[in-house]
């Protein structure tokens, strides 16, 4: 998971220099930086980023205050004092030597212009809640292990950014470079505010880069922040997806979709830990809950309706602010793994959390039995279209990139997968399911390719009413509920295609000595689906038996347990087929009623004209269910 945040000239940066340096804490005015980090027992920050070799730093060093505060307070170089100095003894006059110390715009110039200058930007990685249990309540080893992936997985995401995200642009936006190369300054946190376990890396990314000039010599200027606010979801699913996965194949385990709101996407995960564990690690949601439900009904007495959905995202964003705690003091690692135990063994008993690994191992055999580690590239490339366009209705090549990587982790359930299969299955759904939707003028020339628009053709389910649980008022159906109905309409189409073509193949072939090839929907072969580490896979497979063991692969793979309660897993989704028929069936009768209901209220009236009669017959055209509503699509 991943949140972005602004680090401005004004009060921010002192906050970022003061304060997330030093654990989210209040750092003594007059002690620096690394004493204090000393005497609390605080990890020092770190450099990251290909960057660093333009201002003489080495990546993995560490980050001193003076550094901090010339490079985010006053966009200067972080050696400026011994460069000023030189170039006084040089006899270079005090301006003009401040001013050679510092990369691109000076900030003096930003704020003549009556703006506020950007020196940075706060990229903040965490996993999971139950991957942070696991780390709070497991000894070294599992610590060390879930450690090092958390450093892999950043680490892979901001290389993903220098790649294929980070850019440089100047003359107000006309001029534009690629710059593979950020400065980042890591400082690794270990609690939240209410001091219970909460993994997490603030990457402090400075808002200057170098390209090369008119004349060949390399220039500081500013980063497209912009663009780097676009691909926060992007990256932050990769970080996901790389860190889940590595600890999943090292200790064993599996996850399990977990849901945190309902109608919203669901979680992933580690199967095994309990709710009551993850609840108690994260302290601030019930108090989040009771102040979104206040803010709530100020808003419906406000305006006189309920929010939409993106007016429920931002009064949670209120929500959150208004129950921030203060800052607390930092304490040493050593010394709130011992309190956290024992806070947890007091609460849920010796035995659950001595034996919280195993249980989680044993859930994860039970998922890794039932779940193979392949991928059919057509059935997700359907669902990735399917689920953005449902969703967005026009997109990007980011959003079908980071819903693909949702949908290995939704698939795979923590094994591990080909390199670069994510950005095949986008690939693929541009290509095959997706249309542009940018068109170029003449005369102008094509924007990039992660800069175009897209749209798809798919059917829109209707939207529906879903009934309250646990005394909550009912809701309408969301759109990410929306969106896994017409994926699953379109894959049942796929499916039903293959399976008849798979049954004309054999009798053709039982009539003929050399089989076709088996062609999908669009008349090119089937590709098959992409193994990872699977020697028992056959080839020779048909395409029927190939959709059938997909179909059984990407259906709920997790023990019974699992079932039970409050979940997301798709046995127990409003999309099986058998809901969806029940859903069709209500949708009908009320339907039936209401039109009842109008009949016996329409007043005696004169027999309706021509116009009256074609008017009637396309409203009762308009009220006939969907085709594509409560069951698959018929190709």
């Amino acid at each position: 998971m991943l949140s972005v945040a602004k680090i401005q000239r004004r009060n921010a940066w002192r906050y970022y220099i003061r304060g997330v340096a030093f654990g989210d804490g209040r750092r003594p005015v007059g002690q620096s930086l690394k004493d204090a980090q000393e005497l609390a027992g605080l990890p020092p920050g770190r450099w990251l980023g290909r960057g660093l070799r333009a201002l003489g730093l080495t990546e993995g060093a560490e980050v001193s205050g003076r550094q901090m505060e010339l490079l985010f307070g006053e966009g200067r170089h972080p050696d400026a004092d011994r460069i000023e100095r030189g170039l006084l003894d040089d006899g270079v006059d005090a301006a003009t030597a401040r001013r050679l110390t510092v990369l691109g715009q000076p900030i003096e110039e930003i704020e003549a212009r009556k703006q506020t200058p950007l020196l940075g930007m706060d990229f903040t990685f965490r996993p999971q809640a139950s991957l942070v249990v696991l780390w709070a309540l497991g000894d070294a080893t599992v610590r060390r292990v879930i450690e090092r992936a958390h450093e892999r997985a950043v680490a892979t995401a901001l290389r993903w950014l220098e790649d294929e995200v980070a850019e440089t642009r100047w003359a107000s936006g006309r001029g534009r470079a690629k710059t593979p190369a950020l400065v980042v300054a890591a400082f690794r946190h270990f609690d939240n505010r209410d001091g219970l376990p909460l993994l997490h890396e603030h990457c402090l990314i400075l808002n200057r880069v170098q390209r090369l000039g008119a004349d060949g010599e390399p220039v500081w200027g500013a980063l497209d922040t912009y663009r780097l606010y676009q691909n926060v979801v992007t990256a932050g699913t990769l970080y996901t997806l790389t860190m889940t996965t590595e600890v999943c194949e090292t200790l064993g385990l599996a996850t399990v979709p977990r849901e945190v709101t309902p109608g919203l996407r669901p979680v992933m995960e580690i199967a095994g830990v309990p709710e009551d564990l993850i609840n108690w690690s994260a302290s601030r949601r019930q108090r989040i809950e009771d102040a979104l439900e206040v803010l709530t009904d100020q808003y419906v007495k406000d305006h006189g309706h309920l929010p939409s959905e993106r007016g429920r995202h931002q009064l949670g964003w209120w929500a959150a602010q208004e129950t921030r705690p203060a800052k607390k003091k930092p304490k040493p690692l050593q010394q709130l793994l011992a309190w956290w135990r024992a806070s947890a063994i007091l609460r849920f008993g010796q035995q659950l959390i001595d034996s919280l690994l195993d249980r989680c191992r044993a859930a994860g055999a039970a998922i890794r039995a039932r779940v193979g580690p392949t991928v059919d590239v057509t059935l997700a490339a359907v669902d990735v279209a399917a689920v953005v366009f449902t969703v967005r209705e026009k997109f990007s090549r980011r959003h079908i990139l980071a819903e693909a990587r949702r949908h290995l982790l939704e698939t795979l359930r923590g094994r591990e997968f080909t390199h670069g299969l994510d950005d095949y299955i986008a690939h693929r759904a541009l290509l095959r399911y997706s249309r542009r939707h940018t068109v170029t003028k003449p005369g102008r020339e094509a924007p990039a390719a992660d800069r175009m628009t897209y749209t798809a053709d798919f059917p829109v389910p209707h939207r529906w009413w879903i009934a309250p649980a646990e005394g909550t008022p009912p809701r309408e159906s969301s759109r990410y509920e929306r969106a896994r109905v017409a994926s699953l309409a379109v894959q049942n189409a796929i499916r039903d295609a293959r399976i008849r073509a798979d049954t004309a193949t054999e009798a053709t072939a039982s009539a003929v000595s050399a089989p076709a090839d088996h062609r999908d929907l669009d008349g090119e072969t089937a590709s098959t689906p992409h193994a990872v580490d699977h020697p028992g896979w056959a080839a020779t497979l048909t395409p029927a038996q190939q959709a059938a063991a997909v179909q059984a692969h990407q259906q709920a793979a997790m023990p019974d347990e699992y079932l039970e309660g409050r979940t997301t897993d798709p046995a127990t989704w409003l999309r099986t087929p058998k809901n969806l028929d029940r859903l069709a069936t209500f949708t009908r009768a009320a339907d039936t009623r209401r039109r009842a209901m109008e009949d016996r209220k329409a007043p005696a009236a004169d027999p309706p004209s021509p116009v009256d009669q074609r008017r009637q017959e396309h409203e009762q055209q308009r009220q006939q269910p969907d085709p594509g509503q409560g069951q698959g699509l018929r190709p």
